[in-house]
């Protein structure tokens, strides 16, 4: 089994790094290499499993209580598997590139070991089919992430940040823990197949179960309100990893909540119903707080919380169709979730990797402080616009594909289901084009206030464009938008083998739904194509035309006033202060403004400040709670010896009443 190999790789590389401490650049080079041929051999399976192959299966008994050595490469988890390894190398390349600022400053043997540990459990999560082994790789996942958010330690907020996502993943555990023991003790097993097959027979264990998947998986893929540490930890962690948990690794917990669901059986409408909240509220509450913010990064990792919504959108779709018996709603729904996993994996990645390309160039993300970096850092700029795009679910590109099946999918449901399945349906719609219209009003800020203009501060003036080994990452994920979206017929057709393994539909009727599916598709790109063909020949006429004429330029009228500064341009505040003051009551912005005075004012200011709820109004003051209850208990620490062994006695006798009661 050719995923074997690559993950013996990832295992030897992480112990050779850390036996290899110097020189960096050599470490840098050995793990990224062996993240690049692991990825590598892993594709040719999932290729081929994708490809409609044969489902390829190890198991080798342990001695783990419980456990089992037990993978199974499915179509589910190759097309979860695909994305993971293709980012993860390129992130890897990247890496070498963007950590070589840290060569002589620090070793680098530690960050490429728990970099490939990261690969190697987000591998084994998706392949697992055991409980036990499900959940060693999960820590692993976890413990390894950690240490790479981690990485700039010495900064205060980075070691915060490090804390808050260590606590909220092992809190979206602590759920995971009861789901599996509550499935093992109804079914008599901790093995997924025989989950599976024999399924979940009570309801209401059934329900209990879902809400449980929902909490403990959707905390690791960021749903609201359960996102709290994406924001803090994609800021804080370097660039490429940052693109790696977001582009990949939060769909973990997307895979495991749609693995969870082929263990409970029919769903209730109801199910559908809340994943269509979820991500209604995911994605355009995630939006807004990202069009709010002033960090680049932190401003990307709401984003994330709103794609993450998006895909949620999908599967409730899909959940809807299984129902109400719809297999049109169960391939076009979970098709387009599915398909947005891929998409998100390319697009993501690109803009945290355009984002890390500006710090390592200017020393700062903070959008206020750049401007003019178009002229300075064209091929940054270009692959961050193809991104903000893609992003923003316009055509040509991939993310326009994905969300024009989900609303395909809400449009045919609206028309054909009753009150119960149509209203979600249609609120879907409504969302699903609200959050596009706020994701470019977004981006255009992103792209615009660090692209275009002036540079603002010294950081913008003095910076320079990314070497190879960074850009190379960014070319090849800007191609990929654009390759999905001018193919799109083709990939959705792609979706046949992972949509069969998840709708349980015959390979016929899945087959004629994706085509259905696709022929709307092929005339939005053959109007695309001839929109972009009459651009180039607008173009060409235009150039040849002025060929033989002398063309000047001059500077824009500025109402005669010839020398503009970067003071004259929009702030990240003032671009988006009408949407902003629109949505002020779900905010909760805090807003500072210094009015122009006098006839010949000096000076004049407007600073907004969005911090996130959930945070500040949910997490924060509960934690504080719990941290004076906890602290209560110090009370029983007199410093006495025997009084601990008083402790220790009574414990024993309340236990063993309780055992032979």
């Amino acid at each position: 089994m050719g995923l074997l190999f690559a993950m013996a790789i990832l295992l030897l590389g992480a112990m050779a790094v850390l036996a290899l401490s110097r020189p960096d650049r050599n470490v840098s080079w050995l793990g990224a290499g062996s993240v690049v041929i692991a990825s590598v051999l892993g594709c040719v399976p999932v290729i081929q499993v994708l490809s409609g192959g044969s489902i390829e299966a190890v198991r080798v008994p342990w001695p783990v209580p419980y456990g089992e050595f037990f993978l199974v490469l499915d179509p589910l988890a190759a097309w979860f598997l695909f994305p993971t390894l293709l980012l993860s190398a390129l992130s890897a390349i990247y890496g070498v590139g963007y950590l070589r600022v840290w060569q002589g400053r620090r070793s680098l043997g530690p960050v490429w070991f728990f970099y490939c540990v990261l690969v190697l459990g987000m591998m084994l999560v998706l392949l697992a089919r055991n409980a036990v082994l499900f959940l060693f790789a999960w820590e692993l996942m976890a413990v390894a992430s950690f240490f790479l958010v981690t990485f700039e330690y010495e900064r205060e907020a980075v070691r915060e940040a490090g804390w808050i996502y260590f606590v909220a993943t092992h809190l979206g555990t602590a759920f995971l823990l009861v789901f599996f023991l509550l499935t093992a003790r109804e079914t008599g097993s901790m093995d997924f197949t025989v989950w599976a097959e024999k399924g979940i027979q009570t309801r209401g264990l059934a329900d209990i179960l879902f809400l449980l998947a929902i909490v403990g998986f959707g905390t690791k893929a960021g749903f609201m309100p359960f996102h709290v540490w994406l924001p803090e930890a994609h800021p804080a962690a370097p660039s490429h990893v940052s693109a790696l948990m977001s582009g990949v690794m939060i769909k973990t917990g997307i895979y495991g909540l749609l693995r969870s669901l082929t263990f409970l059986g029919l769903p209730p409408l109801w199910w559908g119903w809340l994943l269509i909240g979820i991500g209604l509220t995911s994605g355009v509450l995630g939006v807004l707080f990202a069009l709010a913010q002033h960090d680049l990064k932190r401003l990307l990792a709401y984003h994330s919380v709103e794609n993450i919504g998006i895909i949620a959108l999908g599967i409730g779709v899909g959940l809807l169709g299984v129902s109400t018996g719809s297999p049109v709603l169960m391939v076009v729904g979970f098709g387009g979730g599915l398909l947005h996993v891929l998409n998100h994996a390319l697009f993501k990645g690109l803009l945290f990797f355009g984002a890390g390309a500006v710090l390592q160039g200017t020393g700062t993300h903070e959008i206020d402080h750049l401007g003019g970096l178009l002229k300075r850092m064209p091929w940054t700029a270009a692959t961050f616009l193809i991104g903000a795009v893609a992003i923003s679910g316009l055509p040509p590109l991939n993310g326009f594909v994905s969300e024009f099946l989900i609303f395909l999918g809400a449009f045919q449901g609206g028309a054909t289901l009753g009150a119960a399945g149509a209203v979600p349906l249609l609120a879907l719609i409504a969302g699903l084009a609200l959050i596009g219209g706020l994701a470019a009003a977004c981006f255009t800020k992103a792209f615009g206030v660090v692209f275009l203009g002036e540079p603002r501060t010294e950081h913008a003036s003095h910076t320079h464009e990314t070497g190879w080994a960074m850009r190379l990452p960014m070319l090849l994920l800007a191609a990929g938008c654009a390759l999905i979206g001018l193919f799109a017929p083709f990939v959705v057709g792609a979706l046949q083998a992972v949509l069969e393994n998840t709708t349980g539909l015959r390979r016929e009727v899945v087959r004629v739904n994706l085509a259905a599916a696709a022929g709307p598709l092929a005339l939005v790109v053959i109007g695309t194509v001839a929109f972009l063909l009459l651009l180039v020949a607008l173009f060409l006429l235009r150039r040849g035309l002025l060929a033989g004429r002398r063309v000047e330029q001059g500077v824009t009228w500025g109402c005669g006033y010839v020398q503009p500064t970067a003071r004259m341009q929009y702030t990240a505040s003032s671009f988006v202060q009408p949407v902003t003051t629109l949505f002020r009551w779900l905010l909760g912005t805090h807003r500072r403004l210094q009015r122009p005075e006098g006839i010949m004012p000096a000076n004049a200011s407007l600073t907004t400040e969005t911090p996130d709820l959930c945070h500040g109004n949910l997490y924060r003051p509960g934690f504080l709670k719990v941290n004076w209850g906890l602290s209560q208990l110090r009370r029983l620490q007199r410093g006495p010896v025997q009084l601990y062994v008083l402790y220790i006695a009574v414990t024993l006798i309340v236990l063993l009443a309780w055992k032979f009661r």
